[in-house]
């Protein structure tokens, strides 16, 4: 295919599913882009939600010990969805696949895996590990200091199988910090109903999982990175170091970036400028 005609594919992030990329996808269809969005393992309708938190009377013991019903899901099942989806919607062809957040290391082990199926790699304020590195070991790096999201985390991750969030806390100051953290600068109508629809538990597997990145696998699809430069969960700071050591590894093949002065959810606040770069990719 051509540039700027493969079908377009949206994967959203941890806590996240289909339904944040909702504005853009509106858009892109709209000049006549053929695209899709689609729930991440574990995500979406793919959830299952920790009886804690909708159990009355409410124990907050429970909600940092119960074992998460999404502990088993893993980077493998994540990537080999991601796959079965790209195929699914490009019918053999070469897709354009645009990740948010945590959904970057799930694009990278899809595009590791099947190089030929992904036109464009589009890493929107992504998870973009290195080889062998896992998206978790970047979240404590000293180019993350300042994020959001860990101290919004309710429970041991290596106890419950998750990173679980409070969604039916009461507590206007974790309710607020949730709003930092994603929504910075979204509407406050829209982000607290993008709260409303986040999913508590997002499977710890994924973040642990790593990919081991060939130059003719993940090194050999082109990639543009989107910053964004407010970003209070994946701090600027870590971006540049998502791009440089990418870069740094696959020198023939270098990172294009665009840079947006946005919060961790663009597609939110600014769909328009979302919608209009991804439209030139691919």
């Amino acid at each position: 295919m051509s540039a700027g005609s493969s079908p377009l594919l949206f994967v959203h992030g941890y806590w996240h599913g289909s339904w944040c990329w909702s504005e853009v996808i509106a858009q892109v269809t709209g000049a006549g882009r053929k695209a899709l969005a689609v729930d991440m393992a574990g995500h979406g309708l793919r959830a299952r939600r920790p009886e804690c938190l909708t159990r009355r009377p409410f124990d907050p013991a429970t909600l940092a010990t119960e074992v998460s019903p999404v502990a088993d899901v893993d980077l493998d099942q994540a990537g080999d969805l991601l796959v079965s989806q790209i195929k699914q919607l490009g019918r053999s062809g070469p897709v354009t696949v645009v990740a948010h957040s945590m959904g970057g290391t799930v694009l990278t082990r899809a595009a590791q895996q099947a190089p030929e199926l992904v036109a464009h790699a589009v890493y929107l304020t992504a998870f973009m590990p290195a080889s062998d590195v896992p998206a978790i070991a970047y979240v404590q790096m000293p180019e993350n200091a300042g994020e959001l999201v860990a101290p919004s985390v309710r429970a041991d991750p290596t106890a419950i199988g998750a990173l679980r969030f409070d969604l039916t806390s009461d507590d206007a100051g974790y309710r607020q910090q949730l709003r930092d953290a994603f929504f910075g600068d979204v509407d406050p109508a829209v982000s607290d109903a993008a709260i409303g629809l986040l999913t508590p538990d997002a499977p710890a597997g994924i973040a642990l999982g790593a990919t081991s990145l060939t130059s003719d696998g993940w090194g050999s699809v082109p990639r543009t990175y989107v910053t964004c430069a407010r970003d209070m969960a994946i701090r600027p700071a870590l971006q540049q170091k998502f791009i440089a050591d990418a870069d740094a590894a696959f020198p023939e093949n270098p990172t294009a970036v665009v840079a947006l002065d946005s919060s961790h959810s663009p597609f939110l606040s600014m769909p328009g400028r979302v919608a209009d770069i991804v439209a030139k990719l691919g």
